[in-house]
């Protein structure tokens, strides 16, 4: 029976707007049920409406008259049915591809896409050319089912980490808990990231009004007239204030410490009027490193003018992120001021000020027109007046400028000697005076043995250069290298320190302590645990004072 076109035109009209609801099974069963309606010649006037094969038609038609169930789990095709996978056509292919994006794992320099950027069109374009048709649709696929997916540069390495690194962590929070108790201050320190002064892009966003963005240069490069703005900031811990000096000179250990002076005159005097100690903690670099001497010098003047105990606590090297000021200030103000060009140094600390946080953070900001040259020398001589002791644990991290005042340094001039009897005072030593004789005399037979004369001789090939007793005589006896070496180990005293104290050189108390040391670990002797850390001449007599040993000069013995 021959089926009118109008009814073909309206069966495709109808399958149009219904098949975009249905599976392919459901499909089939409404084509089957079309075609039974229209009896003969239905199949292939149904099949053309459609758009189908009369094949499709007719599975249909048996599925209906068969009254097949459903298949499990809704599937809509038997195992098997379907067009084949890239990957089950070309076996291959996953090892291919997986060889183009591991090349950094298994270091194969060879590989075609090991210095350019591995995007799924250069992946597919690379499978390609080797005789692989797939698509980057295809490559996504395979990299998602293999574990793959888009991942950015991770910010974690730091470096080999130091064997104390929790343990200094914990011991910076014991001494904020025990300040804060104590109802002293705890401030976080640190310098933000210098920002260029001027009409310059500002990383981040803020709404503006749709096609107008802030016209900014092109280049980023400083303005010679503005230069950079060098934010330092003090973090009050237990107020959650901010105070930040904008410098506008170089980032500086004068800057630094200037930077907290005015904290302290400004506000901090203020917040905490009847303070005694004050408890900063910082990064172990920049311009308030541990290793840097002006730092350390700046400090003591503070600690002088102010008559504060100032107790520093530096960060392991690799951790400032860790640093409180980072993540409660600097990352606030950061916020603050996005996708906004700091045109001048007014936008700079008007910007810092209106700087505030759901908990409360308030910030103060001042600019600091101070010129702070670099380049600037600390001697031997002004370091060790600086009245610093360090503490047991790691004391060239944690350390206390004490607020005694600074006497004048003479460079050029030897430092007094003192007496070998107020150096072996118990509370220095650790040891009474007999258990330091005692170790002496015990040492006495193997360092004899080790300087013995017939050293020489073998030397030598068994003749002498000097008669018995002939040669420069050692600057140090053995009771002074005990004694040195004793100091060194138990007060951390550095060989410029004990160098100043025995007046030798460095070279021979390094080697005098080194020797001395070496005995001691071949015959089984040991000393105390360390009592601090001390690496100045002016903190040992602090801490000599403090622990009741009286450090007078030597008198100089009559020519």
């Amino acid at each position: 029976m021959r089926i009118p076109s109008e009814v073909r035109d309206q069966l495709a009209v109808r399958f149009g707007v219904l098949f975009p609801h249905l599976d392919e099974r459901q499909q089939r069963l409404a084509l089957a049920t079309e075609a039974r309606l229209l009896g003969h010649g239905g199949v292939r006037a149904v099949a053309r409406a459609a758009g189908v094969s009369e094949t499709t038609v007719r599975k249909g038609v048996f599925e209906l008259e068969g009254g097949e169930d459903p298949l499990p789990d809704g599937r809509v095709r038997r195992d098997g049915g379907g067009r084949k996978s890239a990957e089950e056509l070309d076996p291959l292919l996953v090892p291919a591809l997986l060889a183009l994006v591991e090349p950094d794992e298994r270091g194969d320099p060879m590989s075609p896409l090991r210095w350019t950027t591995k995007s799924l069109r250069c992946l597919a374009g690379e499978l390609t050319r080797q005789g692989r048709d797939v698509s980057a649709p295809t490559v996504s696929r395979l990299l998602r089912e293999n574990g793959f997916s888009l991942q950015a540069n991770a910010k974690t390495l730091e470096g080999a980490q130091h064997p104390d690194r929790d343990e200094q962590f914990r011991y910076i929070n014991d001494q904020a808990r025990n300040h804060q108790a104590d109802g002293e201050p705890v401030v976080s320190v640190d310098t933000k990231k210098k920002e260029v002064v001027g009409q310059f892009k500002n990383a981040g966003r803020e709404w503006r009004p749709t096609g107008d963005p802030v016209r900014v240069g092109t280049h980023d490069f400083p303005d010679q007239e503005l230069g950079r703005a060098a934010p330092y900031g003090i973090y009050d811990i237990t107020a959650n204030t901010g105070w930040v000096s904008v410098g506008c000179d170089h980032d500086t250990a004068a800057f630094a410490v200037e930077s907290i002076r005015r904290w302290w005159n400004g506000q901090g005097r203020l917040d905490y009027p009847g303070a005694a100690r004050l408890l900063i903690t910082a990064d172990a670099g920049g311009s308030n490193g541990y290793r840097t001497r002006a730092w350390k010098t700046e400090l003591a003047a503070f600690a002088a003018e102010t008559g504060l105990a100032v107790t520093v606590c530096h960060m392991p090297p690799g951790t400032s992120k860790w640093n409180r000021i980072e993540h409660r200030l600097f990352s606030a103000i950061t916020m603050n001021w996005r996708g906004r060009p700091l045109t001048s140094y007014e936008v700079i600390v008007q910007s810092i000020a209106a700087t505030t946080t759901r908990t409360g953070l308030t910030v103060h900001a001042e600019l600091d027109p101070g010129r702070y040259p670099t380049g600037v020398k600390i001697s031997d001589a002004e370091l060790n007046a600086v009245p610093l002791t360090g503490h047991a644990f790691h004391g060239e991290w944690n350390y206390t400028v004490h607020p005694q005042p600074i006497q004048p340094a003479d460079p050029g001039g030897p430092a007094a000697s003192l007496s070998r009897e107020a150096l072996s005072h118990p509370a220095l030593t650790g040891m009474t005076n007999t258990e330091l004789t005692g170790l002496t005399t015990a040492l006495a037979a193997p360092w004899q043995a080790l300087h013995a004369p017939d050293r020489t001789a073998r030397r030598d090939g068994g003749t002498r250069r000097r008669a018995p007793g002939g040669g420069r005589k050692a600057k140090l006896d053995l009771a002074d290298r005990v004694l040195a070496t004793v100091l060194h180990q138990r007060l951390g005293l550095s060989p410029a320190v004990l160098a100043r104290l025995f007046t030798v050189s460095k070279d021979t108390i390094r080697q005098a302590t080194g020797e001395i040391r070496q005995l001691m670990d071949q015959h089984g002797h040991t000393l105390e645990p360390a009592a601090a850390h001390l690496t100045t001449l002016a903190g040992l007599l602090v801490y000599a004072t403090a622990h009741g040993a009286a450090l007078t000069p030597q008198a100089k013995p009559t020519p």
